[in-house]
């Protein structure tokens, strides 16, 4: 499985950029996909997610500013984000758990904010 992550960049604070992560070769049913982000000298924290029953899930500090969507035919996961903050800068990390448990990550996409 290759996960293709794009739509990282440099902004402004209080801008916005949209991510995009599509996955591809021999998928075996997705289980949960969404964002992860690691910032430098800190650990991978969890951003945003579709769990197993199709709901969402968003780390607090993203909470309505962030927005995560997909679609299903493509197996394309989709983070907008909104009002972004210098603390947001990261590499934003995409990330399918496949039915078997088994996950997989994207090559990361940095996303950068000036103040």
């Amino acid at each position: 499985v290759q996960l293709q992550a794009s739509g990282g960049g440099l902004v402004q604070a209080g801008g916005s950029l949209r991510l995009s992560c599509a996955a591809s070769g021999r998928i075996l049913g997705i289980n949960t996909m969404g964002w992860y982000r690691q910032a430098p000298g800190k650990p991978r924290e969890l951003v945003a997610t579709f769990t197993g029953g199709g709901s969402t899930n968003y780390a607090d500090s993203v909470k309505g500013r962030f927005t995560i969507s997909r679609d299903l035919a493509r197996n394309t996961v989709f983070l907008q984000m909104t009002s972004l903050k210098p603390e947001d800068t990261a590499v934003y990390y995409c990330y399918l758990v496949d039915v078997t448990r088994h996950t997989n990550w994207g090559q990361g996409t940095q996303v950068t904010v000036s103040s």
